[in-house]
Formats: C-alpha cells, structure tokens, sequence
C-alpha cells in the first residue's frame, strides 16, 4: 500500500507554482514565491527536493541546477488527496460524504455545477460500459 500524502503549505504553494510555470529551477521558484514568504533559497530547495521524493516532481539537470517539472497534474494529485482523506470514512458509510459534498456544490458557480454534472454523466457511461 503506498505511503499516504501529506503535503505541508510550503509544498502545496511550491506545486501551485510549478504547475503554472510548467517547470522552474529552484532560484526562479524563490523569486517566485520564496521572497514573499521570507524564507531562504535553501528551504525552497529542499521543498523541491521533499516533492521530488515524494514522487510529485520531476527533475534534471541543466548546467549547474535542478530544473523541476510536475510529474502529475494537478487533478491527479487533489484525486489522491481526496480518495486518502474519503478513505478513512469509507468503512463506516456514505451517508456523511453525499452531505459534505451537498454542502460544498451549494456554493459552487453555475459552470461548477455544470462541469460536475458532466463528470458523472461520464461516469456513469463508463461503468455501464464495464458492467
């Protein structure tokens, strides 16, 4: 079973960065969002160092430094978190979720609401499809 993601709010800033950027170096991510934050270059090395371990960045070498690029996309990555944090409830009963979830799209935009409607129609083909 794989270890389960945990992402602190440096890393979540860092990932939110690169998946703008597409790829970045370490010194350009500090400009980025490090200076901001007033924390060092070396603390965002090592964040991008965590997320290149942790499976979430890619990365090579060009001349003298790391360039990182995402190694999954954004949904991929918030899918994971999601179906981690669901998986502890799972056991005990739907119920709750349907609710949250009920509670989350009352505030959801019109488009939203529309886009979400449109993944579980696709959903829903795809399990008839294998059913």
């Amino acid at each position: 079973m794989p270890t389960p993601l945990k992402l602190g709010d440096l890393e979540v800033a860092t990932l939110e960065a690169i998946w703008s950027r597409g790829e970045t170096d370490a010194r350009a991510l500090h400009h980025q969002i490090g200076e901001a934050r007033g924390i060092s270059l070396s603390t965002v090395q090592s964040t991008l160092e965590r997320l290149h371990r942790k499976g979430l960045l890619l990365r090579g070498k060009v001349s003298h430094a790391y360039v990182y690029s995402p190694a999954e996309t954004r949904e991929a990555v918030m899918a994971r978190l999601v179906d981690e944090a669901l998986g502890r409830f799972r056991a005990k009963s739907n119920d709750g979720l349907l609710a949250a979830f009920a509670g989350i799209t009352a505030t959801a935009s019109a488009e939203t609401l529309e886009a979400l409607e449109q993944l579980v129609r696709d959903a829903r083909q795809a399990k008839d499809k294998t059913a």
